[in-house]
């Protein structure tokens, strides 16, 4: 399940769109100028891909690989290029003015 905090026009469209996925949920805290993401992992990782796809920054896996194979993604502040990265819980994803903090 999803938890959107909406104080900002930023997930009215994207977000609100993601899916039920039950294995993991996220919620949207914007009360800085970078949109967080917190991202509730339910197993030992995601592959970051997916993590994109299910926090609705992209609408499939497909266009998730096609966004970190361009570099517009980085983990933990370094460019990640691996578009199937193991994402374990306490690392940061950051694709342009959103963060994703990963628990």
């Amino acid at each position: 399940m999803i938890a959107i905090h909406n104080r900002s026009s930023f997930v009215d469209d994207c977000h609100s769109r993601a899916p039920d996925w039950p294995f993991a949920t996220s919620r949207i805290e914007l009360d800085t100028a970078v949109p967080t993401i917190a991202f509730q992992l339910t197993h030992d990782h995601v592959e970051l891909n997916q993590l994109l796809k299910l926090v609705g920054l992209c609408d499939s896996g497909g266009m998730g690989k096609t966004i970190v194979a361009s570099g517009a993604v980085t983990v933990d502040g370094i460019v990640e290029l691996r578009k199937t990265c193991k994402i374990r819980a306490g690392q940061v994803v950051r694709i342009g003015d959103a963060e994703i903090r990963v628990e």
